[in-house]
């Protein structure tokens, strides 16, 4: 049975967050000079492994066995947010390294071969899940040729030249090579932590749509124009808005959750009333069915607003990801490994945010486990879990991973 070294997991997780240390957190952005320096030194780990190391055309780093047996891919991504935290990807990332060594050194688990892997900008900071995508054959050259970074613009091209990747082949999934794919990852949320648990298996993880919703009324004189007469953007972007709080959770699921993150007004001036006005709003949930209901139920409110306002309405769907369900055997092997480390300790839950795992499973087989996020903070600097909880959510990862590849979550 293989028993992650501890002192070393831990070590190992700091020693990562070296890389773009930022207060408490980390700053590495996909491509910066700490991201690649991040993934050079995971290409170093995973050469002293014995393992085949490779960094592909868009950062993806591998460590692949030099064996003939199907593989294990265990990973997560390796940049992070702005500024954010230090465990957000890099959990299971550093976990992926964890258990190839231990794999390793434990003679009855040598024979069973972990590749770990650190996918590249899951994040977005150019192309959303970028490195998982390509690695499962879904984004195109093209796609390539016109992504910039959403912060400042860089061409992704012209990122990739600067980061020493251009020209680097892109490597796809061979058939056949892979059992599966795990990932682990701090729960970002607080429901573990509210709920007492301490592992969470991860059952779904959600479709994301998202929407860019323009209102074109009548820019004019805040001071002379009577307000019947008027058509304001602006108050229709504010009536969709409050339509939506009313009438959503009549038809949401039990995990929905809908989030408007922008309203632009234009010209944005205190004298004149708002011509245009666009809202970025966004939906989530785990279930096809009721993310097509919301849809439905959002144009049919921004129908109702455009005739109540005055003003000429256009909605977009910018962004309409698939939820997906996590295969059920490889549940099991988490979970069964969580009872014997965690008894009682464990529940099954949908993830609300997109991970690598969703887009690895159109290919593999994939499961995925969450540790406690402390106050169910992430996408900041404060983001933490306690050690205990690293340690115990690589422990339960390892022994699933084991069960997996001996065929026992079959």
């Amino acid at each position: 049975m293989p028993k992650i070294n501890r002192e070393r997991l831990l070590s190992d997780l700091r020693r990562f967050a070296q890389f773009g240390a930022y207060r408490t957190g980390v700053h590495r952005p996909t491509y910066s000079q700490e991201d690649m320096d991040a993934r050079r030194w995971l290409a170093q780990q995973y050469e002293a492994l014995g393992l085949e190391a490779h960094i592909d055309g868009v950062g993806n780093v591998f460590g692949m066995p030099r064996s003939t047996r199907q593989s294990l891919l265990i990973g997560s991504h390796a940049e992070s947010q702005n500024h954010a935290g230090w465990l957000d990807g890099a959990l299971g990332v550093i976990y992926g390294l964890e258990i190839a060594r231990v794999f390793a050194e434990t003679p009855d688990c040598a024979g069973l071969p972990i590749a770990p892997v650190a996918w590249a900008d899951e994040e977005g900071h150019y192309v959303s899940m970028l490195g998982s995508r390509s690695f499962v054959g879904d984004i195109q050259e093209a796609e390539i040729d016109r992504a910039v970074n959403v912060d400042h613009g860089l061409p992704l091209r012209e990122a990739l030249l600067a980061a020493g990747l251009s020209g680097v082949p892109r490597s796809l999934g061979e058939p056949g090579r892979y059992v599966g794919y795990l990932e682990a990852h701090i729960e970002q949320g607080d429901a573990l932590e509210a709920s007492g648990k301490r592992i969470g298996v991860v059952t779904s993880i959600v479709g994301i749509w998202q929407y860019s919703i323009v209102f074109h009324g009548l820019q004019n004189h805040a001071g002379t124009t009577r307000m019947a007469i008027r058509k304001d953007a602006g108050v229709a972007a504010a009536m969709l808005a409050m339509a939506i709080a009313k009438r959503f959770p009549k038809v949401a699921g039990p995990r929905t959750v809908w989030t408007t993150g922008r309203i632009t007004l234009e010209p944005g001036a205190p004298s004149i009333i708002p011509g245009k006005t666009e809202m970025l709003f966004q939906f989530r949930d785990s279930e096809m069915a009721v993310l097509e209901r919301l849809d439905a139920v959002l144009r049919e409110l921004v129908e109702e607003t455009a005739m109540r306002s005055g003003c000429r309405a256009e909605i977009e769907r910018t962004e309409a990801g698939k939820p997906w369900q996590m295969h059920p055997a490889f549940q099991t092997a988490i979970e069964n490994a969580a009872a014997r480390h965690a008894p009682g300790a464990y529940v099954r839950m949908p993830s609300g945010a997109s991970h690598d795992a969703q887009i690895v499973a159109r290919k593999l087989r994939a499961a995925m486990l969450f540790v406690p996020s402390i106050g169910g903070i992430s996408h900041y600097w404060t983001e933490n879990t306690d050690d205990a909880d690293l340690i115990l959510g690589c422990q339960v990862l390892a022994d699933a991973a084991e069960m997996i590849l001996r065929g026992e979550s079959s």
